[in-house]
């Protein structure tokens, strides 16, 4: 496609019209730009000359000069029988309006719209009549919307009904800023979907959307399909893990599977399984999406974090869920770095933890193991003032973007007070694209940090140190000790993987202290002294061989 585009009359603004001629190069779009302040018989000439399918025009004065200038141009046009390509239109919203009179604009952006808006009409979306559904699969709309992540939002009101889910997901599609709705399920839909005689009533919505029926699950997704048409996905079961999933691929076009392999289970209190059988029904629930090419998202590293176990672990179990996922056959993984979790990290330690689980994660990436990267901030980061947690979601982002993600976890700013209504996920979103576009062109690498890289090789060595200890827990007749459940449950048991957060528990030790020590999150001796791993793991099996 040629495009021809640049500045009308005495309007020397120019900056817009060279982002979006860049856009459509790099797309492959034969471009010339007019230049700033062109007059109408100039863009004629060069119309004639150069023969464009699309004509882009950009005003940025008053609407009062625009309305004239707008008439003149047209009318030249007219004159030059150039009236037959097409023409879209740039400015100001007082402008854009004066524009969208004269109804010879297929596309007018007016600087409200989302920062992918240009790049999705580039990409051949064209005017919203005429305009296709965006890509229903996640891979395809990653790549239909790169160099943009996807926008991710969970969303589910917890209520009586799910009436009110419902008309807030059709709310959120309309408005066009999220790609993917994760539907927040309540406690008894993941615990009993297919038991109602274990259903607490008393506890319905608790934590989400009620929903008890596939017709239910068929009405959510019915209210996505408008707007943007957003994918939808929901939280896997926490019982009947295979049959759960089916129901969601089945009713929703469930995106892809989020799972763990020591959580969602009666070690957390989220199900009824035991740790050993959690772990080996996850590790089907993988593969029974890999034999279906549905990716899989791991969730485990941050659930260590979020119950205060020093970063080692997190990134540890980064590695032994990675292993996992690509022996069970999965083929496309989305990896999930949650910041902030626990929130006493530095920005430093943080960015510094998430490059060691990159390191150790990432490393089984191969054509047929393909890895997604996303990122996402922490749920206990959030201040419960309204207007420090809107700064909180912005500063989040930003440093979050320092690790290029294919996905965006957006957490809305209201979490620490309230789950987000539609509302609060839109303005969520909103912030989030404006902090998304301002890092795209251009900020400081902040991977670069001496004292950062320092960090992340210390926690990568240390990982290593903790992997292979909880190896050496497998039998003699265990072939590969991080993918099989008894071991991996030994490893919890003994106290190799353990936070402060699990004292008490019947799987778990709990007798891990930690501390944040220079923003990072280590464990400690009862004086508070950081240890090592090396001593950390010496101590656990000094206990073991009294036990």
């Amino acid at each position: 496609m040629k495009i021809l585009a640049g500045a009308l009359g005495d309007c020397v603004h120019v900056a817009g019209v060279q982002h979006f001629l860049a856009q459509a190069e790099r797309l492959g779009h034969e471009v010339r730009f007019t230049g700033p302040a062109t007059d109408p018989e100039t863009w004629a000439e060069m119309a004639q000359e150069f023969q464009p399918d699309v004509i882009g025009v950009s005003y940025r004065l008053t609407p009062e000069t625009a309305r004239r200038e707008l008439a003149d141009f047209w009318a030249i046009m007219q004159a030059a029988d150039l009236t037959d390509r097409t023409f879209v239109f740039g400015g100001t919203p007082p402008v854009a309006a004066v524009a969208r009179e004269m109804d010879v604009f297929e596309a007018i952006f007016d600087g409200s719209e989302p920062p992918s808006a240009t790049l999705h009409y580039l990409q051949g979306a064209g005017s919203d009549a005429e305009r296709p559904v965006p890509p229903q699969s996640l891979l395809d709309r990653i790549h239909w919307k790169a160099p943009y992540p996807l926008l991710r939002h969970h969303f589910g009101i917890p209520a009586e009904t799910i009436e009110p889910t419902v008309e807030g997901i059709a709310q959120i599609a309309e408005a066009e800023v999220i790609d993917v709705i994760s539907l927040g399920a309540d406690q008894e839909a993941q615990a009993h979907f297919f038991r109602p005689d274990l259903q607490n009533s008393r506890r319905r919505g608790s934590g989400g959307v009620p929903f008890r029926s596939e017709a239910d699950l068929e009405r959510l997704y019915a209210a996505s399909r408008t707007g943007n048409y957003p994918l939808l996905r929901s939280y896997s079961g926490t019982a009947d893990l295979l049959r759960y999933a089916e129901v969601l691929v089945r009713t929703l076009n469930n995106a892809w599977c989020a799972t763990s392999l020591f959580w969602f289970n009666n070690m957390d209190r989220r199900g009824p399984l035991s740790l050993e059988d959690s772990i080996r029904d996850h590790i089907a629930l993988m593969a029974w999406h890999g034999e279906r090419n549905i990716p899989v998202e791991g969730n485990e590293p941050y659930h260590w974090g979020m119950r205060d176990a020093p970063d080692v672990i997190s990134v540890a179990v980064s590695y032994i869920y990675a292993h996992n996922a690509r022996k069970a056959g999965v083929r496309d993984y989305i990896t999930t770095y949650m910041f902030e979790s626990p929130p006493q990290l530095s920005n430093r330690m943080d960015l510094a933890k998430a490059l060691a689980q990159i390191q150790l994660a990432e490393s089984f990436a191969s054509d047929t193991f393909r890895i997604w990267r996303q990122t996402r901030s922490g749920l206990l980061g959030y201040p419960v003032d309204p207007v420090r947690a809107r700064a909180h979601l912005a500063q989040s982002i930003s440093l979050q973007m320092a690790l290029h993600p294919s996905l965006l976890h957006i957490v809305g700013y209201s979490e620490a007070d309230h789950a987000a209504s539609a509302e609060e996920v839109i303005e969520s979103a909103v912030m989030a694209q404006h902090v998304i576009e301002t890092a795209l062109q251009g900020q400081p690498d902040m991977k670069y940090d001496p004292i950062l890289l320092e960090r992340t090789e210390e926690l990568v060595a240390e990982a290593h140190i903790l992997i292979d200890a909880i190896r050496a827990l497998g039998a003699d007749d265990v072939d590969d000790p991080l993918g099989d459940p008894a071991t991996l449950t030994r490893a919890v048991t003994t106290g190799l993987l353990d936070s402060p957060q699990l004292v008490g528990n019947p799987y778990a030790r709990g007798t891990i202290r930690t501390r944040a020590i220079d923003g990072a999150i280590v464990a400690v001796d009862d004086d508070g002294d950081p240890l090592t791993e090396r001593e950390r793991i010496r101590r656990v099996q000094e206990d073991m061989a009294r036990a």
